[in-house]
């Protein structure tokens, strides 16, 4: 499981004192226990639901290193970013531009998209055709530059 190989990262950075890293991992540990016990019940994430929980800290990590740009604190966004970038180590490859831009078109003709009123069918449906491979800002600008 992907929860156990975060873990065993986690001794590897100890180990080498690797500190980014170390607490990177120990940051996303907490972050998938935290989502195990949240709601009624307690409950054990597969892989899937690890993934989602790394995305959000992903998320999170790009909010807060445009935060601190927007602060002037280079050291604490680039602190961020280098977080960010451990945790997209977990995460399947991202999809290219061109790739995206193929799975939009092809969804978009095949359903009828054209108008805005379509944005949030259109938004569902690509996404389940990217299933977290692509950023929902980049697809939200792409459909967006495509609907009339």
């Amino acid at each position: 499981m992907l929860i156990e190989q975060i873990r065993t990262d986690l001794n590897v950075a100890t180990k080498a004192r690797d500190s980014v890293r170390q607490r990177t991992l120990r940051s996303i540990i907490a972050a998938v226990q935290e989502a195990q016990v949240s709601g009624d019940t307690a409950k054990e994430l597969d892989d899937d639901g690890v993934m989602a929980v790394l995305k959000a800290q992903v998320k999170r990590r790009i909010d807060a290193a445009e935060a601190f740009d927007a602060g002037n604190a280079a050291d604490r966004a680039a602190a961020e970013r280098s977080e960010q970038e451990i945790i997209e180590g977990y995460l399947p490859a991202a999809m290219t531009d061109e790739q995206l831009e193929s799975i939009v078109a092809d969804v978009m003709q095949a359903n009828g998209f054209v108008e805005k009123a379509d944005m949030g069918r259109a938004m569902k449906a690509i996404n389940a055709e990217v299933a977290g491979r692509a950023d929902g800002r980049r697809v939200a600008d792409l459909v967006k530059s495509r609907l009339a």
